[in-house]
């Protein structure tokens, strides 16, 4: 039986963070390399371990990461086991290195709730709520059970059993268009499903028979939620990341508007320029959410304006840092320092609300000009990006050459997806 590790030292102040903390991050993405320059930006991290499955270049050619290929780690124990080498190494090298874990995607945000007990004993910070309440309020059925009690409006709802339900859905009885998305995104994302999309656009009962088969007959026994269709592109999205304190009580918000989305198909949904915008409506409910369910750390909340009635449409939580909660950095609070002054230094956080005017934007401004039909919001989208200082997060002037190469590859090649997955289908997404 392996020896409990020492008591770590704490880190009360900002030159403990920048002397002993050990950020290692799980997983490849944007927001994996928005810790990496944040943590260096904030403390003058020099490294950042961060796992990945596989090479990503703009990741691995970094000056501030320490990049190691780890292949289980979209499994349970093939995560907890690279995390205890990792801190059994480090303890072994230096002691004193004062250990913290995050990751970059549901699956990882579950597993490291899950495995909590088990990483805080080697040594870890794990910044994320307690699994039962993550569990339960990242299924949509209890999510919208929620919004009803706390009067949060949301698109009207229909469930399906993917592992007991009936064998053909009621098809002719819905009204079209559909969103179709799994109750449990994280189950949802390990599944293998033909044709599988993180949401469906359903426009006709043929298409919606032929999901319900994909998925029914796949390795997916979640629910299955079916919503009404809210009218309205890209920018009539909205996004919110709020961080809360031990009580449950928001102590940094930031959002804005989603101006444009990926029409990917593997990435359908992810926002590739925000607005920097405040709204009222959307951060009371918001705070009303959290405050019952007592919600601790990051939390990003996807909503759609209504323009029939005027409402804010609320889809889902999610229970981590958003893949672009760098824009918090851009609205004025560097996000990794309230992880930090929350979990590691006991430190009261100021409410503060995080609007700076910004606009993030992993696009070239040639893809904004021939994708944005409001010509208003893309000019407002412009002006802000004028003077945004780095609204793309993957760009940092103070790192490689090789980093900044790969990162504007990133860049310019969402130039031809466009082209391949929205400007030569008319607009429309491809099926």
């Amino acid at each position: 039986m392996n020896a409990a590790p020492a008591a770590a030292p704490r880190i009360d102040s900002h030159a403990d963070a920048r002397r002993l903390l050990q950020p290692v991050v799980v997983g490849g993405d944007i927001l994996a390399y928005s810790y990496v320059r944040e943590f260096h930006r904030a403390y003058g991290i020099e490294r950042t371990i961060v796992l990945a499955t596989q090479d990503i270049k703009m990741l691995s050619t970094s000056r501030f990461t320490d990049y190691r290929l780890e292949p289980r780690i979209h499994e349970p124990e093939g995560l907890y086991d690279a995390l205890e080498r990792v801190a059994g190494e480090l303890r072994a090298t230096d002691p004193e290195r004062v250990l913290l874990v995050v990751g970059c995607d549901d699956c990882h945000a579950r597993m490291l709730s899950a495995g909590k007990e088990r990483l805080e004993a080697v040594g870890y910070t794990v910044p994320y709520i307690d699994f039962p309440l993550l569990d339960d309020i990242t299924q949509k059925r209890r999510f919208y059970e929620l919004c009803d009690e706390l009067d949060i409006p949301y698109p009207r709802t229909w469930y399906f059993d993917c592992g007991d339900g009936p064998d053909e859905l009621p098809v002719d009885e819905l009204p079209y268009p559909l969103i179709a998305k799994p109750s449990n995104s994280a189950q949802f994302q390990d599944a293998t499903i033909p044709r599988k999309r993180k949401i469906y656009e359903i426009e006709s009962a043929e298409e919606l028979a032929q999901v319900w088969h994909d998925i029914r007959t796949s390795d997916y026994a979640g629910e299955l939620v079916l919503q009404d269709f809210i009218p309205g592109g890209d920018d009539a999205i909205r996004t919110l990341t709020t961080f809360s304190d031990a009580n449950g009580e928001v102590r940094v918000v930031s959002g804005g508007v989603v101006c444009l989305q990926d029409h990917d198909p593997t990435a359908l949904g992810n926002p590739l320029c925000i607005l920097g915008e405040r709204e009222e409506a959307i951060i009371e409910c918001a705070k009303r959410f959290l405050a019952r369910t007592g919600y601790r750390g990051f939390a990003n909340f996807d909503i759609k304006f209504d323009e029939r009635d005027g409402s804010f449409r609320f889809f889902e939580v999610n229970t981590r840092a958003g893949r672009n909660t760098y824009y918090l950095s851009l609205g004025g609070v560097n996000f990794v320092t309230l992880i930090v002054d929350e979990f590691m230094r006991g430190r009261a956080i100021p409410y503060h609300e995080a609007y700076d005017d910004f606009a993030y934007c992993c696009v070239p401004r040639y893809v904004l000009r021939r994708s944005m039909k409001n010509r208003e919001r893309l000019a407002e989208v412009e002006g802000a990006l004028a003077c945004t200082r780095d609204p793309y997060p993957l760009h940092y002037e103070a790192d490689s050459f090789m980093h900044n190469l790969w990162a504007y590859i990133m860049y310019v090649n969402q130039i031809p997806k466009f082209k391949r997955f929205y400007w030569d289908t008319d607009g429309k997404q491809l099926k």
